[in-house]
């Protein structure tokens, strides 16, 4: 077993991948290998696209070879690589293989790693963020002889960005985030903002669409657009897009291509809201005002909270999204400005429902003449 904790930016999943594709184009007996992680659309986004990017990039992809409906690809060595999500049960206690990759492991349970490990014959991936301890620490760790650990940083990424870089190192001071995303080890993520959300399979058939968050991006950061249902006593958030680079008009384009609904946008932009008002959107500005970020945080966190398992970056951000940290180390009321383009989204879309401030009421003074 081979695990691979790592901070941000370390290129861990890419590399393994690369490494995997290399065997299995070297293969003389023909391998099957499972790349598998929490949820399919995880996968569809992360390690199936870096497997079809490296494919391509190398010259190596061949559309016959690949099965788009059960998500395989052959190589002319006879060998497989196939991707699943450990919601498909049938596939988790399914067929053996050679190998597997589990994809940010700290995300799936003990059991199904279990149900995994048995039916894997050569070697096992695992990688990771150390944000917390999970089963790999307590049931594995020490507990195996077959056990291989490399800890991974941004500093290994020879390709990685110096704007990332320099955006990484930024945050040397922040000992708990640096110690996780910048050094690799096992850390504790302390001040979690948000908690007790709730991941489902889909919005159901009976949630009642009544809001749309927008949060602008565009070189550095990405647009971020999360949809709000109404369900029962409580709501599902729902991202529907996450992406850099977007124009005004794409952003149109995309929203239009939804359903109809009230969209709330971030009101440090009115240029771009009164531009999507042109193209036809029912867009109005997100309440602002001294303190409505913590209000607004404080008044999504009452809330009860389930999340499509679609909304992948949305599923990140609530995981990583922290109170800042001062000099003493002690947490503090101000939210770090990190992992909240969709959570910056979602408190947008709730701003409309909050109650406005109470303004302060001035008190009657009883004035006395003397004489």
């Amino acid at each position: 077993m081979r695990a691979i904790p790592g901070g941000t930016s370390a290129s861990k999943t890419f590399s393994i991948i690369l490494e995997l594709i290399r065997l299995a184009g070297m293969d003389t007996k023909p391998t099957l290998t499972s790349i598998v992680s929490e949820s399919f659309p995880h996968l569809k986004r992360g390690a199936m696209r870096d497997f079809l990017m490296i494919m391509k990039g190398l010259n190596l992809y061949l559309d016959k070879q690949w099965n788009r409906t059960d998500c395989v690809y052959k190589f002319p060595t006879g060998s497989q690589i196939e991707f699943f999500s450990v919601d498909q049960a049938d596939k988790v206690r399914g067929a053996r293989r050679e190998r597997l990759f589990i994809n940010e492991a700290n995300n799936i349970s003990f059991e199904a790693f279990e149900q995994l490990e048995v039916r894997t014959r050569d070697f096992i991936f695992l990688d990771w963020n150390p944000s917390s301890e999970f089963w790999y620490y307590t049931e594995v760790k020490g507990k195996r002889n077959d056990l291989e650990e490399l800890t991974l940083t941004y500093k290994d990424n020879e390709a990685l960005d110096a704007e990332i870089i320099k955006s990484i190192e930024q945050r040397k001071g922040r000992k708990d985030w640096w110690t996780v995303y910048g050094l690799g080890q096992l850390g504790e993520l302390e001040g979690k903002i948000y908690k007790d959300w709730q991941i489902i399979d889909e919005v159901p058939h009976e949630a009642r669409l009544e809001r749309r968050g927008i949060d602008f991006g565009y070189s550095n950061d990405p647009t971020a657009i999360v949809d709000i249902y109404k369900f029962n006593d409580g709501f599902i958030l729902d991202e529907v897009c996450y992406q850099k680079g977007l124009s005004n008009k794409q952003i149109a384009d995309i929203i239009n291509g939804l359903p109809i609904t009230l969209n709330i946008a971030d009101s440090a932009e009115p240029k771009s809201i009164d531009e999507l008002k042109l193209y036809g959107i029912n867009i109005l500005p997100a309440i602002k005002g001294q303190g409505s970020v913590n209000q607004g945080i404080k008044y999504v966190q009452a809330q009860r909270i389930s999340v499509t398992k679609r909304s992948i970056n949305l599923i990140k951000e609530y995981r990583n999204y922290l109170w800042k940290v001062d000099k003493d180390g002690k947490i503090t009321t101000n939210p770090e400005d990190i992992f909240n383009h969709c959570l910056d989204s979602v408190r947008y879309g709730f701003s409309s429902y909050q109650p406005p401030a109470k303004k302060p009421q001035l008190q009657s003074i009883k004035i006395t003449n003397y004489k």
